[in-house]
Parts: structure tokens; C-alpha cells; sequence
């Protein structure tokens, strides 16, 4: 798939020449791609709890959107209207199937795959992202204008981040199995001609005030300061209320203290990236096999990360689903790469506990015959 997915290019050159750079249109990138879904499993998606969607739609040429889970009396709508359905790859095998197609790009990068199906004329306004995506036409067309333009305004008071000048320099419409590739902060407007869906690839990119956030929250959890404050040479004095500066200068000497390496920096992200999000939760099996049982079932059949889970591996450490990291040997490796694996003979007690664990939590599970 990845000789048409990128358009005869290679991983290496598109990574080179376009990636974060400038858009790529290609024709015919998955052969015979019709998408995963019907309109009706769509709308039934946006009505389950365990996925985050919303509806899009204009009221008095003014933007409107309701947050789901959807009644079913929420369809059909009056003038085109759209419905977004995120993390469509944590729903459905086959969608976490194909996001995996684009694993040429770290995990740690990855994000989700979104569905959006919209009537004749339907669309979510052109707007901007903060991150690179991939938007593959599945059922139907869609017509895509695009801009580099600079100006970012957006329009004020409108529940989502619609361009207030938005200048359109290229235009395809694109069919089932065309794709366009977006850099950051790229204008675009997409609008469906008749029924159709658009499946997105997109990426994280965190903010530095996000990552900065999220970290020293992690390092106060991970922090070990050894003392506390003494005074024993305290003078009387005249002014209670101010804060002494021989207070001020010991209390920056143990703020001093407080350091990090590039190790606790990889410790941080592989928890933090591989954390699910906040509406997903994992299936444990009903009736768990005993770990003797477990390990025999796995070297006949191997294992496969549940679509869900996430694995990331940096600094010697392997993370799953945000929590600590274990020491990494190579089948994890393995595992974390390839989603799948076969056991080793030579797998160590520790390592087979663990893998245990994971299956025990629903993090992993025994391959069934066949797949």
C-alpha cells in the first residue's frame, strides 16, 4: 500500500520534501478505497457513549454544533450538515487497521483517525490545524480549496474556529481513494458534492505551554526534595508582615534543587503520550487464563495489542497506556513496533509476568486462529 499511499514516494522523500512543508495531492493513493463505514453506521457511532462526536450544521448562516452522544432524532437536518466521529481506529479493527498504513511516522506522533460524513454542500467551514493530517476520500467527492495564507484571523463567537478571511489559492475535488496531505496551519475548506465521507489522519503536536503543563505536573509526582526550611538564628523584628529575605533567599536555594536530566524527560513523554484518552477503558477478559495457561496459548497463537492500547519505548523504558516504564527487552520492542508478537523461547520470568498483567488488564490479547 505505501508505494500508492504516498504517490510513488518514498516514506523517506515525502518525510524530506513535504512533511510539515507543503501540501501533497495524490491521486488514486488506496486503490478501490470506498471508505470503512455507511452513513447510517455513522450516525450510529455518533449516538454511542464511547465515542466522541459532533454535529456540524448552519442556522441563519450562522455555525452551530451539538456535542454528542446524538439522539437519532438529531438526523436528518435540514440543509447540509455534517458529522464528525473522532477515534473512529479505537472503535473499529478495520480503522485501526488502516491508520496503521501511515505508520512510517512515530506512534508517538499518531493520533486518530476521524470520520466525516456530510450532505450535498456540507462542511465544517475553512478553518486551520495546529497539527499535519491526511484526509482520504472515502464514499462520494469532496472539494477541497486550500491557502498559505498568513492571516489566521477567526471569526468571533462561532463554536468552532472558523477563518474570517479565508483566500483559496489551489482546488481539487477529490474521489474515493484520493488524498491530500496538509502541513500545519494550512487554510482549507472542504465541501461535499452530494453525500459523502472524508476519513483524517491526523498527528499530535502539543503546545510548549502544554508539554511544560503536563511536566512539571509529572515531576511533582516524581520530585524528592530531602529537608525543610529552619530559622534558628530568627531575629525580633518590627514588621510581621514581610516576608524576611533570609527566607526568600533559602526557600530559592532548595528551588535550586530541583533538577531533571534527558532521562526523566523520555520518562515523561512515554507516559504522557502513551496515557489513553479520558472516554477510553479497557475490556478485561470475563474468565482470564491462569499465566501457565496464558503463556502456552500465546506461543501457539502469539499476541496483539488491543487497538486501544499504546506502547512507546525511549531510554531504555517501554511505557503502556501511561504507566511507568518497565525495562525493555526485544520482544517488547517487538510488540511496541510491529502491534503483534510471537514469543520468544528465551523470554525471561519477569517479562512473562508482565506480559500476563497486560493481558489480564485488556491491554493484549491472544491472537485467535487465522489472524
Amino acid at each position: 500500500m505505501i508505494q500508492t499511499l504516498l504517490g510513488g514516494l518514498t516514506p523517506q522523500r515525502f518525510l524530506k520534501e513535504y512533511w510539515q512543508k507543503k501540501p501533497l495531492l495524490v491521486r488514486n493513493a488506496i486503490p478501490g478505497f470506498n471508505g470503512l463505514l455507511s452513513p447510517a453506521e455513522v450516525r450510529e457511532l455518533a449516538c454511542d457513549e464511547d465515542a466522541e462526536s459532533r454535529l456540524i450544521f448552519q442556522r441563519d448562516r450562522q455555525w452551530d454544533m451539538l456535542r454528542g452522544p446524538m439522539q437519532p432524532r438529531d438526523f436528518p437536518r435540514k440543509g447540509p450538515w455534517t458529522t464528525l466521529v473522532q477515534g473512529l481506529n479505537l472503535l473499529r479493527d478495520d480503522a485501526d487497521t488502516l491508520l496503521q498504513a501511515f505508520n512510517f511516522i512515530p506512534y508517538a506522533r499518531l493520533d486518530d483517525l476521524m470520520v466525516s460524513y456530510a450532505t450535498d454542500g456540507g462542511g465544517v467551514g475553512p478553518h486551520f490545524d495546529s497539527y499535519d493530517v491526511f484526509l482520504l476520500q472515502g464514499m462520494g467527492q469532496r472539494r477541497w480549496q486550500i491557502s498559505a495564507q498568513r492571516d489566521l484571523t477567526l471569526v468571533e463567537d462561532a463554536p468552532l474556529k472558523i477563518l474570517k478571511h479565508f483566500k483559496p489559492t489551489q482546488e481539487w475535488v477529490l474521489n474515493p481513494g484520493d488524498m491530500l496531505y496538509l502541513p500545519p496551519r494550512y487554510a482549507h475548506d472542504g465541501v461535499a458534492i452530494g453525500e459523502c465521507m472524508t476519513y483524517s489522519i491526523g498527528f499530535r503536536a502539543p503546545s510548549a505551554q502544554e508539554l511544560g503543563t503536563e511536566f512539571l505536573g509529572w515531576l511533582s509526582e516524581n520530585l524528592e526534595l530531602s529537608g525543610m526550611y529552619t530559622d534558628p538564628d530568627l531575629a525580633a523584628g518590627r514588621q510581621p508582615g514581610r516576608i524576611p529575605d533570609a527566607m526568600i533567599d533559602q526557600v530559592s536555594d532548595m528551588l535550586d534543587r530541583i533538577k531533571w536530566s534527558r532521562k526523566d524527560v523520555a520518562r515523561f513523554l512515554g507516559e504522557y503520550l502513551s496515557e489513553p484518552k479520558p472516554h477510553v477503558f479497557f475490556d478485561p477478559p470475563e474468565a482470564p487464563l491462569s499465566e501457565k495457561r496464558f503463556l502456552a496459548q500465546a506461543r501457539r497463537h502469539g499476541l496483539r495489542l488491543d487497538r486501544r492500547t499504546q506502547i512507546l519505548y525511549a531510554g531504555g523504558e517501554i511505557h503502556v497506556n501511561g504507566e511507568p516504564g518497565v525495562r525493555v527487552n526485544p520482544a517488547f520492542k517487538q510488540l511496541a513496533d510491529q502491534r503483534e508478537l510471537v514469543l520468544p523461547a528465551d523470554l525471561d520470568d519477569e517479562s512473562q509476568a508482565l506480559l500476563h498483567e497486560w493481558y489480564s488488564c485488556g491491554f493484549i490479547h491472544i491472537r485467535q486462529p487465522g489472524t
